[in-house]
């Protein structure tokens, strides 16, 4: 089962950039409630998309990425492709909307990532 796994300034470039799988970034702050609510949707989206890596990043203790990559709201998700930024996503969001936003970023990519979409969504 995948999980998310915590980076940080150190280990964004060998986490996120050097990944050898796409990445999603949840830039997040303790004080953060909408943070707090993606947690859970975060958690099971890891368990269901292996072929996708997810990372968190408290953007407090880790000043030099949240700057690089001008982030100013929590939360915010940056999908990397490739070593490079894909997307960005700001603001909490139901699960499914999550998992077809980074299924269709990912198919402009050229990435491959099945997502199933229940109707209505």
């Amino acid at each position: 089962m995948t999980t998310v796994t915590t980076t940080t300034d150190d280990r964004f470039a060998t986490d996120v950039l050097e990944s050898d799988r796409p990445v999603l970034v949840d830039f997040t702050a303790a004080w953060c409630p909408p943070c707090r609510l993606m947690k859970p949707v975060l958690a099971e989206l890891a368990a269901e998309l292996p072929e996708l890596r997810f990372v968190q990043l408290d953007v407090d203790a880790n000043p030099s990425a949240t700057v690089r990559y001008g982030v100013l709201s929590m939360p915010t998700f940056m999908l990397f492709a490739a070593g490079a930024p894909v997307a960005r996503l700001v603001g909490a969001r139901p699960k499914a909307r999550l998992a077809r936003e980074i299924s269709e970023v990912l198919a402009a990519t050229g990435e491959q990532m099945p997502v199933e979409q229940p109707a209505g969504r």
